[in-house]
This record gives structure tokens, sequence and C-alpha cells, in this order.
């Protein structure tokens, strides 16, 4: 189970505020009263919601929320943000890597296809 505190007045509070209203009163007028209505009772009941499986958490869910949790810690988010757009960023370096290798294989291939040539 992970718990994670927030300032009250934060978009994140607010909209779990908002989920916690609209499950509230959804609940008991959501249970129809109808005669015809068969509701689980006894044992059956208790035994389904003992053997009720919880969701678990991924390693993927687990991870990204751990690195959310650090750079909230560090206080990095910003400046993350802003070392990814600029021109260090990580998808910019790749990106030129590829095509400096790109170039580089054109003209070593331009090479080779003059030399075999007479």
């Amino acid at each position: 189970r992970v718990t994670k505190e927030v300032d009250s007045t934060s978009k994140e509070a607010k909209s779990f505020l908002k989920q916690q209203e609209k499950r509230q009163p959804a609940a008991p007028a959501s249970l129809p009263t109808g005669s015809g209505v068969k509701r689980p009772s006894g044992m059956s009941s208790l035994l389904g919601k003992i053997n009720s499986k919880k969701q678990k958490m991924s390693t993927l869910e687990k991870s990204k929320l751990d690195w959310e949790n650090f750079k909230e810690e560090e206080g990095i988010v910003e400046e993350l943000a802003i070392h990814n757009r600029g021109k260090d960023g990580y998808i910019e370096r790749k990106a030129f890597l590829e095509r400096v290798d790109h170039r580089q294989f054109e003209i070593e291939r331009d090479i080779r296809l003059s030399r075999m040539k007479p």
C-alpha cells in the first residue's frame, strides 16, 4: 500500500476529494430494493469478501511512483524539465548521433563504390 501526502489546496487533493464524493453517494443508490433481486448473504458473502484479490502493483508502476517521489523529494522536477528541453537533452543527443552515424555510413559507401568502378 502506498500513501502520499499532498497539500489540501493542490489539484491532486481536490481531484481525490471529488472522486471520494462521487463514490459515496453512488453506493447506496446503486443497490436496487426490488423483491426480485438476489442479495449475497451468509457464508458465501463472507467467503467472497475474504477471497477477493487486491490488485497488485506492477514493477513498472512501482518504479514510476518511486521516481516521481524521488524527483519531488530532491526538488529536481523543474530542472529535469528544462534539461530535457534543451540541446543537452537525451533525445536530441541520440538523434544527433544517429545522423552522424548515417552520414559516416554514406561517406564510406560512396568510397567503396568509387573504388569498385574501373
